[in-house]
C-alpha cells in the first residue's frame, strides 16, 4: 500500500475499527511483512531440499552414540559385578551376549540382516576371517554378535591404531578383543585357538572404496603371513550392499590427500539407510605349506573378489538395496 493510499485510507476510516485496520496496514507495509509469505515460501523450500541432506550425515552418528551406549553398559556392568569378579573367570561373558543381542536386534530390525555359510566357522579352534571393509564396518559388528551367540565364541579383530585414540573406546576394545597388531600378536591369538577378523584393505578402503566395490589391499600381504605362521585356514567374508547402508566423501580429492600425506582419516561419512545387508562365508582356503604369503594374499583377495561378483549388482545402487530390504520384508509377512 502507497503513502497515498495510507492517506485515503486512513481519511475514509468511518470508524474506529476501520481506523485500527488502516494503521496495521500501514504498519505491515512499513515492516515489510507483506512479503513474509514469499519468506516462508522460501524457507519451507530450503527445508524440503536439505533435511534430506542433514538426515544421511547425522544417521553416522548414530552408530557412534550406540556404541557409546554399548560402553556405559560394560561400564555399569562392571560396577555391578565388582563383588563377583573374585569369583569368576568369566565376568564379561554375560555383557558380551547382552551387547551380541542388542547389535543382533538393530541388524535384523534396520537392515533385515542375514548371515549365509556359518557353519564355515569352525565350533573349536582357530581361524582368520578376512573381509570388505564398508565405509563404516557396521555389518562386520552384525557378524562379531551371531558369532557370539550361535557359536558360544568371541571372535578377535584388528583394527586401526587410530580407534584406540577415540575417547572412551578402551573399555570397549578390550572386552571384545580388539588389538592393533603386530604380526607376533596376531599369530598368538590364533595359536591360543581363537578366531581372528582382519580387513586387509582398513581404513583405506573404509574410505577410498565406491559403489564398484574396488579391493583396495595393495600390495599388503602381512594378514596371509599371519595364517601361514599360525597354519591356520583363511575364510573370506563379504556382505552385500554395505556400501549402500554408509558411503564416503573420500573419494573427493580433498580428503585423499589429507590422508596420504597426514594419514587423517576426516573424510565425512553418510548414510544409515534401511538397505538389506546378506553376510556371505566362502569356503575356508586351507593351510598349505608348499605357497608363500605372496600367494596365499592373492589366493584369499581372489576369493573375496568372487564373492563381490557373485552376489553384488555392480555398480550399487541405494534406491534398489532399499527396494530389495522392504520387498524382502513384505515377502516375510
Amino acid at each position: 500500500m502507497s503513502d497515498s493510499g495510507n492517506q485515503s485510507c486512513l481519511m475514509g476510516a468511518e470508524d474506529t475499527f476501520s481506523l485500527l485496520v488502516c494503521v496495521f496496514h500501514a504498519c505491515e507495509e512499513w515492516a515489510g511483512l507483506g512479503q513474509m509469505e514469499d519468506y516462508l515460501s522460501v524457507l519451507e523450500y530450503l527445508l524440503w531440499v536439505f533435511t534430506p541432506l542433514a538426515i544421511v550425515f547425522i544417521l553416522p552418528f548414530l552408530i557412534v552414540i550406540l556404541l557409546y551406549l554399548s560402553i556405559l553398559f560394560l561400564h555399569v556392568y562392571k560396577r555391578k559385578n565388582q563383588l563377583r569378579e573374585a569369583y569368576s573367570n568369566n565376568l564379561w561373558d554375560g555383557a558380551r551376549k547382552t551387547l551380541a543381542t542388542l547389535w543382533d536386534g538393530h541388524g535384523a530390525i534396520w537392515h533385515g540382516y542375514e548371515i549365509h555359510g556359518m557353519e564355515k566357522i569352525p565350533d573349536k579352534g582357530p581361524a582368520l576371517i578376512v573381509y570388505y571393509h564398508g565405509a563404516i564396518p557396521i555389518d562386520y559388528y552384525y557378524f562379531l554378535a551371531n558369532v557370539i551367540i550361535q557359536k558360544g565364541r568371541t571372535c578377535h579383530s584388528i583394527a586401526d591404531y587410530f580407534i584406540f585414540k577415540v575417547p572412551g573406546f578402551k573399555l570397549l576394545l578390550e572386552v571384545f578383543s580388539v588389538f592393533h597388531g603386530p604380526q607376533e600378536e596376531c599369530v598368538r591369538a590364533l595359536r591360543n585357538g581363537h578366531l581372528l577378523g582382519i580387513s586387509p584393505g582398513g581404513v583405506r578402503e573404509a574410505l577410498f572404496s565406491d559403489e564398484t566395490y574396488p579391493l583396495l589391499w595393495g600390495k599388503r600381504k602381512g594378514f596371509a603371513q599371519v595364517a601361514i605362521d599360525a597354519q591356520v585356514p583363511v575364510i573370506p567374508m563379504f556382505t552385500q550392499n554395505v556400501r549402500e547402508g554408509f558411503r564416503s566423501l573420500g573419494t573427493l580429492r580433498f580428503f585423499r590427500w589429507l590422508y596420504e600425506r597426514f594419514r587423517l582419516p576426516v573424510a565425512p561419512v553418510y548414510g544409515g539407510f534401511p538397505v538389506k545387508f546378506r553376510t556371505f562365508l566362502g569356503d575356508p582356503i586351507p593351510y598349505d605349506p608348499n605357497i608363500n604369503a605372496a600367494e596365499l594374499a592373492e589366493k584369499v583377495q581372489q576369493a573375496v573378489q568372487s564373492l563381490i561378483d557373485q552376489h553384488q549388482q555392480i555398480p550399487g545402487s541405494i534406491l534398489r538395496a532399499l527396494l530389495e530390504r522392504f520387498h524382502t520384508k513384505h515377502k516375510g509377512h
